[in-house]
């Protein structure tokens, strides 16, 4: 598994990570920003929020809250769907992936070339 061991998965998966000694500070904060998007309470828990913050760049926060997302829609659709599990595969390959960064960068100009001056106002 991609640089973790058989103890840091216990560790995280258990409800004493807060406390290992086997994980970092950052290492933690992802554990606890996880834990609290995905059970839908990190919207109400602002201290969570900025403790996350203090070991990561606001870059890093958003890409993490995205990872975390797509994670939990991704098991949401293959839970409800009973689609098999293909993690281990699906590690693999991201393990292998190389982007372009020439395309990756082309990518990115043109959502910034594209991004809109204002945003709605939600609903409330």
């Amino acid at each position: 598994m991609l640089g973790i061991t058989d103890d840091h998965v216990a560790a995280i998966g258990s409800d004493g990570y807060m406390d290992s000694p086997l994980l970092t500070p950052r290492e933690k904060a992802t554990v606890l920003w996880a834990e609290h998007v995905t059970r839908n309470t990190a919207k109400v828990r602002d201290d969570v929020a900025e403790e996350v913050q203090r070991h990561f760049t606001d870059a890093e926060f958003v890409e993490l809250t995205f990872v975390i997302s797509y994670f939990n829609m991704r098991n949401r659709y293959h839970d409800s769907l009973k689609l098999p599990n293909d993690e281990a595969e699906i590690v693999e390959d991201v393990g292998r992936l190389r982007p372009d960064p020439a395309k990756l960068k082309a990518f990115l100009q043109e959502v910034l070339d594209n991004w809109p001056d204002a945003f709605p106002e939600p609903n409330e």
